[in-house]
Parts: C-alpha cells; structure tokens; sequence
C-alpha cells in the first residue's frame, strides 16, 4: 500500500482499494437464468389464468355474495363460515356427494377397460388397422353437444332405435325411459362416460403395449403359455403403472365433470352429481358465494380421494 506525500498543511492520504471483481457465471448458472427466463411468461399465465380465479373463488366462500351484490364486494370483505355450513347441511348435499363417488369410479373404470380391450384388439397388424384406430377416437374428439344429442335421440322411449330393437329382438314389454328412470338414469350416464373417454385410455395403453418386447410372449408361447396366462403374467405387469397413472386422471377429470351429466339428463333422475350442483346455486338461486364454497368443499373431497388413491397405488403412478 503507497502513500502520498504531504504538501504543506495536508496530512497523508491512502489509495483506495480496488473493487473485488464479480467472479464471472458458471454454465450452470447461466442455464438455470436462461431456462427462468423461458419459462418465465408460461409462469405468468398460469397464475394469471389458474391462479387468480383460485383465490377469488376461495375467498368468496367466505364472504356473503350474491349476483347483485357483487360489483361491491371487495377481497376483504366481512368473511363467515355461514356459505360452509350451509352447503354441508343443505338437503341432499350427501346423496349429491354418493353419486358424484359412484359417477366417477364407475366412468374411470368403464373407460379404462374399454380402452384396455381397444388396445389388444388393435395390436397386431391387419388390414385397416389405420382407419380402425382412427375411428376409435371419434367419440373423444366430436363435439360434446353433438354426441349427446344423438345419445338421447338413440335412448327416447318413442323415437330412439334402441328401444325398437329391445322390443323387436329382446321382447320388451314397454319402451324403457333411459335419461328420465332413476333405476336406470345413472347406469346410462356411466356408460356413457365410459364409451366418450375410452380413447383417451386407449391411446396411453397401446403405447404402453407397443413398446412390450416381442421376446417375452414368444417365449411364453414357446413354454405352453396361454393367450390368458401370457395377458396376465407378462401383459399385465407391464401395464399397471399406465393403469395406475390412468386411474388417477380419469378420476379426476370425471369428479369435475359438468357438462355429459348436464346435457343429457340436466341432473334429474339421480344423477345430479356436485357440479350440477354448483351451476344449480349459481344460476337458479344467484347464490355466488354458495356456489364457490360448494367448488371448495368438492375440491376437499377431490384431494382427500387423491390421496387415498395414491397412498395405496403411489409406486405404481410415480
């Protein structure tokens, strides 16, 4: 360290120290900046999109809103529990619940099996085996309205075709009212659900299936083994991680299903599932702050079914 010499009157100074220079970034880093810059904008609209109407819809579970009040309330308005405790002792919110439960395990289960059977029957090469699979994913494509329309044209007790052949070929009695018969309302519903979705299980597990090594069935054949013994001892195992994975987004996505239920029965008939129930506080009683605590509750049960589910097929799903 220098000095300066002192002039007269002056007393000595000293030379500031450099700046330490910034240690230049490692590639690592580099890219970890680079890749929050990617996704960044991806990021922001998420939370735009999903992550702000989750928070208002929780915080008008919370706060008495109507329709016509709801240009005056603020996001810290005067907060209850009166919106919970009323959905949860509402008539009828536990039977709404028992069918929601029952909808849901019995489409993700049709539609699994459907799409189970879809895929062994596609497998192997044949002559239209294109236009066989791309047929198979018309009912998951076509537009929602469309298929239902043509559902409840099909199931009419006096114009549908299936009627005119239960009483033509099985020998019914009478038409039977498929959408309008709570014996038989629900079970129409489900499959349904089952019949639309089945692609989308169709196409994960004939990936699956595809990239099974043809190695282990021709030995198994070679050994003796069975159509049903090679499906299950080297088909099956190979499958239930896709079965598993499967079970858990059909699940989710039919617990949150609106639109089948409500453009074929309107929820009459026992089917009003939660979600009708929803639109029902929304619209029919403009009960906004109802409607959003009933969201809340079902996005509750939604989760805790979740991780039940996943408690006991956890492996399996990761």
């Amino acid at each position: 360290m220098t000095t300066t010499a002192p002039g007269p009157g002056r007393s000595p100074t000293r030379e500031r120290p450099a700046p330490p220079r910034r240690r230049p970034l490692t590639l690592r880093r580099r890219e970890s900046r680079a890749g929050l810059a990617l996704v960044a904008p991806t990021l922001l609209v998420t939370i735009a999109v999903i992550g702000i109407p989750i928070v208002w819809t929780v915080v008008l579970a919370f706060q008495r809103v109507r329709l016509a009040t709801l240009r005056k309330t603020g996001l810290f308005g005067e907060f209850t529990m009166d919106n919970i405790d009323r959905v949860l002792h509402t008539p009828g919110f536990a039977e709404t619940l028992w069918v929601t439960l029952i909808y849901s395990i019995g489409g993700t289960v049709g539609s699994i099996l459907l799409g189970l059977v879809a895929a062994l029957v596609v497998r192997r090469p044949f002559r239209g085996r294109t236009l066989v699979r791309a047929s198979m994913l018309l009912p998951y494509v076509a537009p929602v309205v469309a298929v239902t329309f043509v559902w409840q044209v099909m199931l009419d007790p006096q114009l549908g075709i299936v009627n005119a052949w239960g009483q033509r070929l099985l020998g019914w009695d009478a038409p039977v009212p498929f959408l309008t018969q709570e014996s038989t309302a629900l079970a129409t519903v489900i499959v349904f659900e089952a019949w639309r979705y089945f692609p989308f299980a169709f196409l994960f597990l004939l990936a699956r299936l595809q990239a099974v090594p043809g190695e282990l069935e021709e030995a198994a054949r070679v050994d003796g083994a069975t159509p049903t013994q090679r499906f299950r001892h080297i088909l099956l195992p190979q499958l239930l991680p896709v079965i598993a994975l499967l079970g858990v987004l059909r699940f989710i996505m039919t617990f949150n299903k609106f639109d089948d239920v409500y453009l074929l029965t309107g929820g009459a008939a026992g089917t009003e599932v939660v979600s009708v129930r929803v639109y029902e506080f929304l619209t029919a009683r403009t009960d906004i702050g109802a409607a959003a605590a009933q969201a809340v509750v079902l996005a509750v049960v939604l989760i805790v079914f979740v991780l039940i589910y996943l408690r006991f097929f956890g492996r399996r799903v990761s």
